[in-house]
């Protein structure tokens, strides 16, 4: 008993100084600006002591330039809107939410979220919570205030114990955040952010939003049979039956025509894919490329316009079916809305284009990436245990910096060129990132949504605590990370695309 006090303890204090050191840095944006200042510092000092660097591609020599000089200063000035309005991610990332953000703002993935998890049979209830939770990440961040209390709510129904469900459900959609059977925001965000590190490189390379779709369709299907398996052997009978106080369920109602709508949307969707199906096949479709192939092609370089699309079709029908859009000016209503959500992104990418921009004109991300890879090479450390330890370490750095987008912006300029130095594929290293951010997200006391799933989680059990839900979150943390990282081993060693036309290897 006093050792597992004294275990509770350091346990207690190791969580407790991830909170205290996490909260000192500072917020994001102030965060990448003074990174961007720091490169122009250290560029001085590098440029002061002459160092330079062979270019892998042209074989040129490179100084490392000083951003503190006369022509670093130009640079500094003369680029600064074009470092923001020309940042791939930025683009991508706002074309995508205005059709996402149009489907979620008229109320679409919210109600098929929930009738999901309503009308599941009960024999499958935990996987149809875990699959809907992953799946949720399409609505962004939403996915971890929505599915936990209804999923609390339907294992209350069917006398099971709510905390559990509500456990599945966050850990799903936090923890399963970076899969999807769809291409969502996330995977044109990151691609963006993974091109502009590998034109440190190579000025020609492009991360498409596609390049992990594979690994995420299997990622879906192998974590919900893990997030249920963990929720039903695991923290359900830890649990034990629900002794709580009775608890009056409320539901939100929908809109008369909700059901109707979700099946019109439904046609509309299948429809817009099936014309696009079509006219891929088409004889010389202008959506292949010039050998009749689908990779690279048109289509897949096309791909965020054609599911913006998409999204906007599926996102009309609902509302025009239940009534929330009347008008072409409610369309154009609930896209502005939706912009709004993003206004912070777009605040924190004018720092974060800055910073990398800087990075990659100093020279100093190629000096890293070509002595990084050759100290790599030097130690033989270059197999797959190098890009394993770099998913542990990522994972770690998810309890100091829970902003996957900004972690990845910090990240991706150096490993990126790194590892494709030592012949890995941008997309890969980008997989192993995602990996290892999604599967801490929900253990790091940082996450702002931990504190609202704890309000939650406290309407069942009043003496519920941070340490409570940590302690909940943990299993699925682990095994989730445990089996990623199993997935990338068999997808490595057998030679499975990432993506379409994507291996580990360059």
């Amino acid at each position: 008993m006093e050792n597992s006090k004294k275990n509770k303890g350091i346990a207690q204090k190791f969580l407790n100084g991830i909170e205290i050191a996490g909260n000192k840095l500072p917020d994001p944006f102030i965060l990448f600006a003074s990174l961007a200042v720091l490169v122009i510092i250290v560029s001085a000092i590098f440029n002061a002591f002459g160092a330079s660097v062979i270019h892998p591609g042209t074989g040129e020599e490179l100084q490392v330039k000083s951003l503190a000089s006369g022509e670093g200063l130009q640079y500094i000035l003369t680029s600064m809107l074009d470092n923001f309005t020309g940042f791939a991610p930025l683009g991508l990332v706002l074309a995508m939410m205005l059709g996402i953000g149009l489907a979620e703002k008229v109320g679409l993935l919210d109600y098929a979220i929930k009738k999901t998890i309503l009308k599941s049979p009960p024999a499958l209830i935990t996987y149809t919570v875990v699959f809907v939770g992953i799946m949720g990440n399409i609505a962004s961040d939403a996915a971890m205030v929505l599915v936990p209390p209804l999923a609390a709510m339907v294992f209350y129904k069917v006398g099971r114990n709510p905390i559990a469900g509500l456990a599945a459900g966050y850990a799903a959609a936090g923890a399963g955040f970076t899969a999807n059977l769809l291409i969502a925001g996330t995977d044109a965000l990151l691609a963006g952010i993974s091109t502009e590190a590998a034109q440190i490189i190579d000025e020609n390379f492009v991360v498409t939003p596609v390049d992990n779709w594979y690994f995420n369709i299997v990622s879906v299907f192998i974590l919900t049979i893990v997030g249920g398996l963990v929720t039903n052997k695991f923290i359900e009978p830890r649990l034990g039956k629900y002794k709580g106080e009775e608890i009056e369920e409320a539901v939100t109602e929908d809109p008369p025509n909700a059901g109707k709508g979700l099946r019109n949307s439904v046609i509309a969707g299948l429809v817009y894919w099936a014309i696009i199906i079509v006219v891929i096949f088409l004889p010389d479709s202008p959506l292949r490329n010039e050998q009749g192939g689908i990779v690279p092609s048109p289509f897949l370089s096309g791909i965020v316009p054609i599911i913006l699309f998409f999204f906007i079709i599926i996102g009309v029908a609902y509302g025009m079916t239940v009534g929330n859009i009347k008008s072409s000016r409610d369309v154009a209503k609930y896209m502005a809305d939706a912009m709004k959500d993003m206004a912070s992104y777009i605040v924190l990418i004018f720092a974060i284009a800055q910073f990398i921009a800087y990075f990659s004109w100093s020279n100093i991300a190629t000096w890293i990436a070509v002595n990084g890879a050759e100290f790599l090479k030097d130690i033989e450390f270059t197999g797959i245990g190098l890009i394993i330890g770099y998913i542990i370490f990522t994972a770690l750095m998810n309890f100091l910096i829970t902003s996957g987008s900004a972690k990845w912006a910090l990240e991706a300029p150096v490993f990126v060129p790194m590892f494709m130095q030592l012949g890995y594929h941008p997309a890969f290293t980008q997989v192993a990132y995602r990996v290892a951010d999604s599967s801490t997200n929900i253990v790091t006391p940082l996450m702002p949504y931990m504190v609202i799933a704890l309000s939650f989680m406290q309407k069942y059990d009043k003496k519920a605590g941070i340490g409570t839900f940590i302690s909940l979150m943990l299993p699925y943390s682990v095994c989730f990370l445990l089996t990623w990282i199993v997935l990338i081993l068999i997808f490595f060693f057998f030679g499975l695309p990432f993506g379409p036309g994507i291996t580990p290897y360059l």
